[in-house]
């Protein structure tokens, strides 16, 4: 029989381990076994690779959209693509980060036919060679973009200084490669961790129970102190932190961020606390969207729930909890409710490509673009 003190070491390691990968197996197919279905794929990558971000999830289901229907001419890879991207956008509630994956593999597509190597395969008539290229091509895309955080966290780990102290909220990926770059390097600094209300706390069993109990036990398994309050006692710390870290879902046009419920908030009391405010994100996130403010977002979420009576029933149900509010559907990758942090609250966007001021989102969007 195991003893107390080994017990309590095998749940810290667990707990200090992000949520493990479930074995791979085939894409969901329809009933006929023959129809793509591009949202079941979606949801299935997102499930068993969770290190994969939600827009290169999408590019990858479009990818295999072109292995599963392979199309004979330039017209109808175009034509594929764009009535599954919509289909898509279309089934989540919150298509966002799948626009920003789904636009730019429309664009490299187009951009990657348009060169002279593919123009003059097409021109044998042999479309199957640019087909098999295009999936090629695709596939190394993937994973290079995939690379990108651990870029991010060699760039952004410069930020971390000795003595400073990170406040973050959130279960960003890329925040928690950066940090640990930081301790790998011997950064001596501290953490605080603002939980959502509602999420169980750090000394929890449940290792991949959400939250960020994971970073938290990661952290001080490398000796960084972390201290994990609640979103009500986020100006009160204010007072001791240097600043602020937060990733995002989307990096919209003009250099705001669509991120986890919460992070207008925090990024608004940083601003008001003159602490910086970076955000750290890959550029394959970069979305072509304009919001004009909070509610000006292409999604569907409830997070005001105005009722003329109470409702014990649903007394749980309250956004940023565990209720239904908090979720906003289209499967299991898209429960979080989210918020819009626009521009002036933030000092700058760190990714693969250095670090930016918020405005740079544009330059780089015009460049993809036009």
């Amino acid at each position: 029989m195991a003893s107390s003190s080994t017990k309590a070491a095998t749940a810290q390691s667990s707990l200090s381990t992000p949520p493990p990968e479930e074995p791979p197996s085939s894409p969901p197919k329809n009933n006929d076994g023959s129809k793509f279905d591009i949202l079941a794929t979606y949801t299935h990558l997102l499930r068993t690779t969770p290190t994969l971000t939600m827009p290169l999830a999408a590019i990858a289901s479009l990818i295999k959209l072109l292995t599963h229907s392979p199309p004979s001419t330039t017209s109808e890879t175009l034509s594929l693509l764009s009535t599954h991207s919509a289909a898509l956008k279309r089934a989540l509630r919150n298509p966002i980060a799948c626009t920003a994956g789904t636009d730019l593999f429309q664009r490299y597509i187009i951009s990657t036919l348009q060169s002279p190597t593919s123009s003059q395969t097409q021109s044998t008539g042999d479309f199957t060679t640019t087909r098999d290229g295009l999936v090629t091509s695709g596939e190394q895309f993937v994973a290079r973009a995939q690379e990108a955080r651990g870029v991010i966290a060699g760039i952004g780990g410069k930020l971390v200084q000795d003595g400073s102290t990170v406040l973050t909220a959130g279960d960003s990926r890329v925040v928690s490669t950066v940090l640990d770059a930081a301790a790998d390097k011997g950064v001596r600094f501290r953490v605080v961790y603002v939980r959502d209300s509602g999420i169980p706390s750090s000394s929890s069993s449940d290792a991949s129970g959400g939250g960020g109990d994971w970073m938290v036990a990661r952290l001080r398994g490398k000796g960084v102190a972390v201290a994990v309050i609640g979103p009500s006692a986020t100006a009160y710390s204010l007072g001791k932190i240097t600043m602020v870290m937060v990733g995002a879902e989307g990096v919209v046009e003009n250099g705001g961020i669509v991120s986890r419920l919460g992070t207008y908030q925090l990024a608004m009391l940083a601003k008001s606390a003159r602490k910086p405010v970076y955000v750290v994100a890959e550029s394959h996130k970069f979305v072509r969207l304009y919001p004009l403010g909070q509610y000006d977002l292409p999604i569907q979420q409830t997070v005001l729930d105005f009722r003329d009576r109470t409702d014990d029933a649903d007394d749980g149900n309250v956004p940023g909890g565990t209720g239904e509010e908090k979720r906003s559907g289209g499967g299991e990758e898209d429960e979080e409710a989210v918020d819009y942090t626009p521009p002036e609250l933030i000092t700058a966007l760190v990714t693969e490509t250095g670090v930016h001021i918020p405005s740079a989102v544009s330059e780089e969007l015009i460049k993809i673009w036009y």
